[in-house]
């Protein structure tokens, strides 16, 4: 099976074709990958757009955890204080 490399890991190769010149073989070469994988990544992100979506993506995604992780703390507090409630209420009845 191929090794996986990481979004960032592709874009930092991107750039280095595309912002430093730096030529496609030699830089596949560095890295440790193929130089047809290289390409492919090249299409997929060498315009800034593509690398802006993938931050924004990112930041989506780290707040999307942000929210679930405030929600499921805000809901185990409600359910605790229901119980509360509940216990109180027949305590005084």
């Amino acid at each position: 099976m191929p090794p996986r490399y990481t979004e960032e890991f592709k874009i930092e190769a991107v750039k280095q074709v595309t912002e430093h010149n730096y030529p496609v073989e030699e830089t596949a070469i560095r890295l440790g990958v193929h130089p047809d994988s290289l390409r492919t990544w090249i299409k997929r992100y060498q315009t800034p757009q593509s690398i802006n979506e993938y931050a924004h993506t990112q930041s989506n995604n780290a707040e999307i955890r942000r929210l679930r992780a405030e929600l499921k703390r805000v809901t185990e507090e409600r359910d605790i204080l229901k119980k509360a409630a509940t216990y109180f209420a027949r305590s005084q009845g």
